[in-house]
């Protein structure tokens, strides 16, 4: 409930823009920050701020980590360094393809024959500059990958972070979002049945393909807000991350040439390092404690969610998406894992 309990930022998107970017110094974790023996996983793990995230969890002595990447060979190019640089620490590349729903159940099947799993970050995400339907599910692709496979794989893992975490200290799941989800426009909130509207190619165009991609980091506070109700903090602590405006990141690799552009200036101007984005996810996932629990961390505070979220139309569109995701879902029992995860309060 972090993020809830707080009253809806004023900000403008411009005020908060020049906060996040230029009057705030970004920090990285204490130094007695020590992850010895701890096993992580980091999704989107072969490049951009996935990859220094992997890097920064070395730092700190995480002794085993999963890096999730869609492509084998790409992971294991960009581990290579890494395994040179920390050879004391077990570093793996597992195949996860968040286009399809049978790669991330394989993903969480295997995560559940682990001795011990402590912390999860969720930073694949894509940002798709023209309307894709993923042929294995139906749905639009920045949809399915920022909102839909995110939901399932984060249900999924829960009652192994449960059952796999350390004693009495509670797993973690972190799950990146973005600035652009507190903007969002939600157009179509009132449609019924809610998932199904996402996957109509009416308007799409640039514009839409960054409002699809802040709509569905929105959705991702959502699900935030929801795990949070349904989860005991003390054996699964969730929340979500905005790391700001990150250079090299590489979610623009879909967008048109001069959108590309668009951002590389901005970026000259006023991109956060991938290290200090690094820095933001572990903050995050180890060093805000239960009382980031439901909670939006942004610049290295706990931030209020988008303002319709605390509305009473808002509430009513979080509950409608809830229950249409279980239903999306029940293929792999989202809805049991959850109630199993409600009962152990």
């Amino acid at each position: 409930m972090a993020s809830m309990a707080l009253p809806p930022s004023t900000a403008s998107p411009l005020q908060a823009f020049v906060r996040a970017q230029f009057l705030t110094k970004p920090a990285p974790p204490p130094l007695s920050t020590c992850l010895a023996g701890q096993t992580a996983i980091v999704t989107g793990a072969n490049t951009g701020i996935g990859l220094a995230a992997v890097g920064s969890l070395l730092r700190y002595h995480t002794s085993h980590i999963i890096m999730a990447s869609r492509s084998l060979e790409k992971g294991e190019a960009a581990v290579a360094p890494l395994r040179r640089k920390y050879p004391d620490a077990q570093i793996e590349v597992w195949q996860l393809n968040m286009l399809s729903y049978e790669s991330i159940r394989d993903f969480a099947k295997n995560c559940s024959n682990l001795v011990r799993l402590d912390k999860v970050i969720l930073n694949a995400g894509v940002a798709m500059g023209n309307f894709v339907i993923n042929k294995t599910t139906g749905h639009e692709a920045t949809f399915q990958v920022n909102y839909l496979s995110t939901a399932l794989l984060a249900i999924l893992l829960l009652p192994i972070l449960k059952s796999k975490r350390q004693g009495h200290t509670p797993g973690r799941i972190t799950i990146v979002a973005s600035g652009l989800a507190l903007q969002s426009q939600f157009a179509n909130r009132d449609a019924i049945p809610l998932i199904p509207s996402f996957d109509d190619p009416t308007g799409w165009g640039v514009a839409a393909s960054l409002e699809r991609y802040g709509l569905t980091k929105t959705l991702v506070l959502m699900l935030v807000q929801k795990l949070s109700e349904n989860v005991d903090s003390s054996e699964v602590t969730i929340n979500a991350i905005e790391p700001g405006l990150v250079g090299g990141s590489g979610l623009q690799q879909h967008a048109p040439a001069y959108i590309r552009a668009i951002f590389r200036f901005v970026h000259s101007i006023a991109a956060r390092s991938t290290e200090q984005g690094a820095w933001a996810y572990v903050d995050a996932v180890a060093v805000k404690g239960q009382e980031s629990h439901g909670g939006l961390v942004l610049n290295w505070n706990i931030h209020p969610f988008h303002p319709m979220m605390y509305e009473p139309n808002g509430k009513q569109v979080m509950e409608r998406l809830w229950e249409e995701t279980m239903e999306e879902l029940e293929f792999s029992n989202a809805r049991g894992i959850i109630d199993s995860m409600r009962k152990a309060h």
